[in-house]
């Protein structure tokens, strides 16, 4: 048989389009407040708006080497709310994005200089929901000036903030960074700390911010040790997202996270805020998020063109059937 000539679509069984561990969760909505889709293919759309993720946020980030011009960065702000918005709306996905400058790239100052002068002219753009993500990864000088120039920024903007808190010596830098948003005249309530662990949980949710969660495979949090999260603090002002990148990464660790703490007796009203409501909550504080543009399931047209191109390539049809083995 698997050497027929005659081997047909029609002799092979289907699959689900979801795992089945994805089937206790089948017709929830989940947003994603932190996921660089500029990295992850249409495949991942898909698979995403397949296990019920309706809208997600892409924060500017780096790119894996360094940038080496200013037009480099204008052009990379301009896909957040230009191409990438668009690729992710063939998929039924509302797409966010939150523009800053990054902590690693910082550290060029002569760059960074350039970049805080055309920051303005993308934080104001529709679809732009706070300014991010921000704050430190070596704890140096200059990521500490721009860290503050750019909650300056949003200060004056009226923008939620979103901090990426650094890999090492976390707990320091976690509290250096709060420290600083307070100094510079922020209201907790309109700063999400990111990237947070067991270890400093706690303190930002004492100290009045958002504390998010990145379930990230062996570099930040599992979904094993997130439910434990959840049972001990509950769900206010706790959310959790993918940061799915070009790194070994997963972007549906947020429905994956949903299907394991519902099978650990976490209720479905805990599972929504920390999964879909508390992100909307935060980021909606922008005044750019409306859940009516999410909520409900709209016709999608992947025949649609931004700029003259389209998802659709060489005559492709529109949305591939993944439940074939077969690819025509």
């Amino acid at each position: 048989m698997c050497c027929s000539d005659n081997f047909t679509e029609a002799d092979l069984q289907k699959r689900d389009a979801n795992p089945v561990y994805l089937d206790s969760v089948k017709g929830m909505q989940f947003f994603d407040p932190h996921v660089h889709m500029t990295s992850r293919t249409t495949d991942d759309y898909q698979a995403m708006a397949d296990a019920g993720v309706v809208a997600l946020i892409e924060p500017a980030f780096w790119l894996g080497q360094p940038r080496t011009g200013i037009a480099t960065f204008r052009d990379y702000y301009a896909s957040l709310i230009g191409w990438e918005r668009f690729r992710s709306s063939q998929f039924g996905i509302k797409h966010y994005c939150t523009i800053g400058l990054n902590s690693r790239e910082a550290n060029n100052e002569a760059l960074a200089e350039q970049v805080m002068e055309i920051l303005p002219l993308f934080i104001y753009k529709e679809g732009v929901v706070g300014v991010g993500e921000i704050g430190f990864d070596d704890q140096t000088p200059a990521e500490e000036k721009y860290y503050r120039a750019q909650l300056d920024l949003a200060k004056e903007a009226g923008l939620p903030v979103q901090i990426h808190t650094p890999h090492r010596d976390k707990k320091r830098g976690t509290q250096r960074s709060m420290d600083i948003a307070l100094e510079q005249g922020l209201d907790p309530k309109m700063v999400i700390v990111d990237h947070n662990n067991e270890e400093t949980v706690n303190e930002v949710l004492d100290r009045g911010f958002w504390a998010a969660f990145t379930i990230y495979p062996f570099t930040k949090m599992g979904n094993e040790r997130m439910v434990e999260v959840v049972k001990q603090y509950g769900p206010d002002r706790i959310m959790i997202n993918s940061a799915a990148d070009w790194g070994i990464s997963d972007p549906l660790a947020v429905p994956k996270t949903a299907a394991l703490m519902k099978q650990h007796g976490i209720s479905d009203e805990v599972i929504r805020l920390v999964t879909y409501q508390n992100a909307i909550t935060a980021f909606g504080q922008s005044g750019q998020i409306d859940e009516a543009d999410f909520a409900s399931v709209k016709d999608i047209d992947q025949s649609q063109k931004f700029e003259g191109n389209t998802v659709l390539r060489g005559g492709q049809q529109p949305r591939m059937d993944k439940n074939s083995l077969i690819i025509k």
